[in-house]
């Protein structure tokens, strides 16, 4: 019994409110990298090339860029960390770990040879280092800055140069290499948000919160000219970002006002320009030009969405690509088709993932205000999602179209769980009370004997709820006046997840422990209480088509495959999501679909033993 990776849905970009993040691309155009918590992710632009996530940083990730060479990348983080690793293979080989500064490394060049890299950040006693990137030792030193570095940038060619940009509002101009300090230049009376060399090396232009765009000699470092003004089509506000075309002649720049400008080198004024957006989500922190091909840039909005833009076309996006910016805490176990299913995280935002197209959308409308809890859905297709704002919202539509209904329920207390029964009334869990809402708008209430964290129901009829004090409660929703008939006791922790296999004949509770104790329905009956293979809190239980077979997401970061005929048979998935595994669900008998901590969704094929 064996497992195969699947398909790796990535979140979107982090972003951090008025600085600038930093993007990158790979040589061919073909992916975009960037960094979310832990996590590095280079993402297909197009579909053509699967997802590549590596998870090797201990600490929050804040920069990473591929070689030219386009076999390694280089990612570093907030402790001041860069960890330089193989992108040719599969695995991921760590080549060189260097601690290049004493804290939060903001940005990261690589030299055009593939053998140097320069990072900017902040820093004990340095806020720029350059240094092999084999070996980790120093080529040069950066100094001249009084305050965090925010960008740094590399020519392409020789005779070799270094720039740096600073919150000192100035931009230091080093030889090399080795590289040693030139001279200041203060042109900028604003915080240096970001700066890069043209690909001919003829110049490099530098952005920041003055709005202004200036260009400079790439070999000299002499000021050349200002492109940006507010009257002649400019900026309003801060320019987080710059990025040259690869035939050096444009450059895109990104900005506060939620606009992102194409800018013509020889008369230096902006020839295109995008407004995306009406909102402090929609400013644009982020940008990168294809080093690959001419026309498409893609630009970053504070939101986390991915704007793909052609430059030829100064419209709208071409496409969008979204994903969770914030981990991903609820999934909905039942799936609306073999393929689609909603995701929540803990600011509040619910998507719709469609495997078939291996993308997602967010879900328009008015929604919560706060954390996702719980998210139900109803055979019909529609969803159900509560939160730490109490209340209960639909949403409906189809593929691709989702939106929030107007209709909203209030919870009155904060919702522990959320399910459906078959009917499609909502039974929600707040403290020791369970709340059901039919269709008619009439409630009723059943009392649990201890706060409730789980909730789940056959398609018989039978509700469990998960209690705090590791108990089981049962009750009867198939008669006109709803009852408790019998507890469950064989769990030692609180009871976190309760599922229901399909036919209703067993009953998987997990607690807070690690363990899961499988019930045989109606009476009880502990069938096995072996699997017990986890180390903390159980998050989420799910059952194949089959009910021969559970998968199991907890805190631990695993995920567990367990089989009903031969109980002692498993199958274990490590370290699945950095943070821990939030939700779990089979697609089919052999394929299921993960979510965690990290934003991130994944699938996996299941090689099972013979039963």
């Amino acid at each position: 019994m064996s497992y195969s990776k699947g398909i790796v849905l990535p979140p979107a970009p982090a972003t951090t409110r008025g600085a600038s993040t930093k993007l990158g691309m790979d040589p061919k155009g073909e992916r975009i990298i960037y960094c979310n918590s832990r996590s590095v992710f280079l993402r297909s632009l197009n579909g053509s090339q699967p997802t590549v996530a590596y998870a090797g940083h201990v600490k929050d990730t804040t920069v990473a860029k591929v070689s030219p060479s386009g076999f390694y990348v280089a990612s570093a983080d907030v402790s001041g960390t860069v960890r330089v690793w193989d992108l040719a293979g599969e695995d991921q080989v760590l080549k060189t770990e260097v601690k290049a500064l004493g804290g939060r490394i903001n940005d990261l060049a690589w030299d055009s040879e593939s053998k140097r890299i320069l990072v900017g950040g902040d820093g004990r006693d340095r806020f720029a280092h350059a240094f092999a990137f084999d070996t980790g030792s120093s080529v040069g030193e950066l100094s001249g800055h009084s305050k965090v570095v925010n960008a740094v940038a590399l020519r392409p060619n020789r005779p070799f140069r270094a720039v740096t940009g600073s919150d000192d509002r100035t931009l230091v101009f080093s030889h090399g290499v080795p590289y040693k300090y030139a001279k200041s230049l203060t042109e900028h009376s604003g915080f240096v948000q970001d700066v890069a060399f043209s690909p001919s090396g003829q110049h490099f232009v530098s952005v920041g919160a003055d709005g202004k765009v200036l260009l400079y000699d790439g070999a000299t470092g002499d000021f050349v000219a200002s492109l940006s003004s507010s009257e002649a089509g400019g900026h309003k506000g801060t320019i987080f970002s710059v990025s040259w075309a690869k035939d050096s002649k444009c450059l895109c720049t990104s900005g506060a006002d939620r606009t992102v400008k194409v800018w013509d080198i020889e008369s230096k004024s902006p020839i295109t320009s995008w407004t995306i957006g009406d909102s402090v989500d929609s400013q644009q922190v982020g940008c990168v030009w294809s080093p690959a091909k001419e026309d498409e840039i893609v630009s970053l909005s504070f939101d986390g969405t991915l704007n793909v833009l052609d430059a030829s076309q100064g419209d709208r996006p071409s496409r969008k690509l979204y994903g969770h910016q914030k981990g991903i805490v609820s999934m909905s176990h039942t799936l609306v088709d073999q393929a689609t299913f909603f995701t929540g995280s803990y600011d509040g935002r619910v998507h719709a993932y469609d495997l078939a197209k291996q993308e997602c959308q967010p879900i328009e409308g008015a929604g919560p205000t706060n954390s996702i809890l719980a998210i139900a859905t109803s055979e019909d297709g529609k969803a159900y999602v509560t939160g730490m704002d109490d209340t209960i919202r639909e949403v409906s539509g189809s593929a691709g179209q989702y939106s929030f209904s107007s209709s909203t329920s209030s919870t009155q207390g904060l919702p522990k769980a959320l399910a459906l029964d078959h009917h499609g009334n909502r039974i929600y869990a707040t403290g020791t009370t369970i709340n059901i809402l039919a269709h008619d708008g009439k409630s009723s209430k059943l009392t649990t004997e201890a706060e409730i964290q789980a909730l789940d129901v056959s398609k018989q009829g039978t509700l469990a709820a998960g209690l705090t004090d590791g108990k089981i409660q049962l009750f009867d929703l198939s008669t006109a006046k709803a009852h408790s008939t019998q507890n469950f006791s064989k769990n030692r922790g609180t009871v976190t997840s309760v599922s229901f296999s399909l036919d209703g004949s067993l009953l998987a509770a997990g607690d807070s422990n690690g363990k899961i104790v499988l019930y045989s329905m109606p009476g009880g009956e502990v069938k096995t209480s072996a699997w017990a293979f986890h180390t903390a809190k159980i998050a989420s239980i799910a059952w194949s088509p089959s009910g021969t077979r559970a998968v199991s997401g907890s805190l631990d970061t695993n995920v567990y495959i367990w089989n009903t005929v031969k109980p002692t048979r498993n199958i274990a998935i490590k370290n699945v999501h950095p943070g821990g595994v939030t939700g779990v669900a089979y697609l089919d008998e052999d394929t299921i679909v993960t979510t965690g901590a990290d934003a991130t969704v994944r699938t996996f094929k299941i090689k099972h033993h013979a039963v």
